[in-house]
C-alpha cells in the first residue's frame, strides 16, 4: 500500500497538481501581504472576501462561469500550442478577430449563434495561420509574428468596425459610436441561449457557454491523447528532428497547430460577446483575456482537463477581487489579482522542483536498500605460508596429471616449487 502511494505521488499527474497547489498558495500569501501593506485593518476581511465571494451566492457563481468560459478557450489555445512546442502569444489578436467575425455575422447577416461561433473559429484560425506559415516555411519565431499580428488584428478590426455603421451602437439609437450594438437590439437570434440556467442561477450572466467550453476541452483532450494526429503533434513538439526522421511532416503539423490554436481563441471571443452582456469597444489596447490564457495554460501544465479548473480558479479570484471595494482601490485589486495570477504561472517551475525533490528521495531510498541487501565480504591477508601451500597443491596436481598421461605423449615438465616466497 505504501509503495502504491509513493508511486502515485511520483506520477506526472500528481506532481503537476501539487505544483499548481503550491504556486496558488504562494500567490495567495503574497496577495495577503499586499492587503496588509495597503490597508492592514481590512486585510483579513479582504482575504475572506477574495476567497469566498465566488461561492457566496448563485449569482456570483454564475458570474464566475461567465468569465471562466472565454478564459478556458484562450487557455486551451495557448496550451495546445505549448503541447506542440509552440508559444502562441497571439491569442489576443485571434480573440479580437474571432469577435469581429462573430459580431459581423450576427448583426449584419443575422446568422444564428452557432453559425456565428463557427465564423469566429474560422476568423481566429486564419489569424493563427500566418504565424504558423512563417514558422514552418521561413523558420521565423512564432512569438515575433504573433505579437505583430496582435496589433495588426486589433487596428484592422477597429478600422472595419468604424467604417461599418450598421455594426455600431449609434446606428440603433444609442449615443455611443465607439462600440458595437447591443445584441438585444440588433441581433437577438445571435445571443447564446440560456436553457433556463439564468433563472436557476438568478443571473443574466448564466448561459450554456460554460458547457460549450468544457466540451471543447474534452475534445482537445481526446485529440491530443487518443488520436494519431495528436501523437504526431506532440512528437513534433518534443523532438522535431526525431519526428521528421520518423516520417512525420513537421511543417504541416506546425501550421495545423497554430490554426487550431487560433480557432480556439476566436471561439473564446465569440462566446464572451455573444452572451449579450458585453459590447466590443474600439480601443487601442489589446484585450487582457488573450494574455490571461497564458497563466491558465501554465497553471494547468497545458493539460486540457486541467485548463477547466485553472480557468475557473482565475475567474473565481477575479470575482472575489471585485468584492474588495470600497476598502481597497480598484488599482489595488488589479495588483493583487495580477500577483496571484502570474505567480500561479510559476507552476511549471514548482513542478520541476517537486520532481527533483521526489527523484532525489527515490534515489536515496534505492541506494540505502541496495546497501542493506549486499552482503559484507571480508578478505584475509595473503601470507607467505598461504602462498607456499598454493604452490605445493599445484605441484601435486601436476604430478597426478603426468601419471595419467599415455606413453606416447610427452608429459609436461613438473612445476618447480620456489624455495623462497616473497612475503610481499
Amino acid at each position: 500500500m505504501n509503495k502504491e502511494k509513493k508511486s502515485f505521488l511520483r506520477s506526472p499527474g500528481a506532481v503537476s497538481v501539487m505544483s499548481s497547489v503550491v504556486a496558488i498558495l504562494i500567490g495567495l500569501v503574497i496577495g495577503f501581504i499586499l492587503l496588509l501593506a495597503f490597508n492592514p485593518s481590512h486585510a483579513l476581511d479582504g482575504l475572506r472576501r477574495l476567497l469566498t465571494t465566488g461561492f457566496s451566492s448563485p449569482a456570483m457563481l454564475a458570474k464566475t462561469f461567465y468569465q471562466a468560459a472565454p478564459l478556458m478557450m484562450t487557455g486551451l489555445s495557448v496550451g495546445f500550442a505549448f503541447k506542440t512546442g509552440l508559444f502562441n502569444i497571439g491569442a489576443s489578436g485571434q480573440y479580437v478577430v474571432g469577435t469581429f467575425c462573430a459580431l459581423m455575422c450576427g448583426i449584419l447577416f443575422q446568422w444564428p449563434w452557432w453559425a456565428c461561433i463557427i465564423a469566429a473559429a474560422v476568423g481566429g484560425a486564419v489569424w493563427g495561420l500566418f504565424p504558423g506559415l512563417f514558422k514552418a516555411l521561413f523558420n521565423v519565431n512564432e512569438v515575433i509574428t504573433s505579437i505583430m499580428f496582435n496589433w495588426i488584428g486589433l487596428f484592422l478590426v477597429n478600422l472595419l468596425c468604424s467604417n461599418t455603421p450598421a455594426l455600431l451602437a449609434n446606428f440603433y439609437g444609442d449615443i455611443n459610436a465607439d462600440r458595437t450594438a447591443k445584441l438585444v437590439d440588433a441581433a437577438a437570434q445571435a445571443i447564446i441561449p440560456t436553457a433556463g440556467l439564468n433563472e436557476v442561477m438568478g443571473s443574466r450572466y448564466m448561459n450554456i457557454s460554460i458547457i460549450i467550453t468544457v466540451v471543447f476541452a474534452l475534445v482537445m483532450w481526446v485529440v491530443l491523447q487518443k488520436t494519431t494526429f495528436g501523437y504526431e503533434l506532440k512528437a513534433c513538439g518534443s523532438n522535431k528532428n526525431a519526428s521528421i526522421y520518423a516520417g512525420i511532416s513537421a511543417k504541416r503539423n506546425i501550421v495545423l497547430s497554430m490554426v487550431i490554436a487560433g480557432a480556439l481563441s476566436g471561439i473564446g471571443g465569440s462566446i464572451y460577446y455573444l452572451s449579450g452582456n458585453s459590447q466590443f469597444v474600439m480601443e487601442k489596447v489589446l484585450p487582457a483575456m488573450g494574455f490571461n490564457g497564458i497563466p491558465v495554460a501554465l497553471l494547468a501544465n497545458s493539460h486540457p482537463i486541467g485548463t477547466i479548473f485553472s480557468a475557473l480558479f482565475i475567474s473565481y479570484i477575479r470575482v472575489g477581487g471585485d468584492a474588495l471595494q470600497p476598502n481597497f482601490a480598484m488599482e489595488t485589486v488589479d495588483i493583487i489579482i495580477a500577483a496571484i495570477i502570474y505567480l500561479a504561472a510559476f507552476a511549471l517551475l514548482m513542478r520541476t522542483l517537486i520532481s527533483k525533490a521526489l527523484a532525489g528521495k527515490k534515489k536515496h531510498a534505492a541506494a540505502a536498500a541496495a546497501a542493506d541487501s549486499v552482503p559484507v565480504i571480508t578478505a584475509e591477508p595473503y601470507t607467505a605460508e598461504a602462498a607456499g601451500q598454493d604452490v605445493q597443491a599445484a605441484a601435486e596436481e601436476t604430478a597426478v596429471e603426468t601419471a595419467d598421461t599415455p606413453p606416447d605423449v610427452q608429459p609436461p615438465e613438473p612445476i618447480q616449487q620456489n624455495e623462497e616466497v616473497d612475503e610481499t
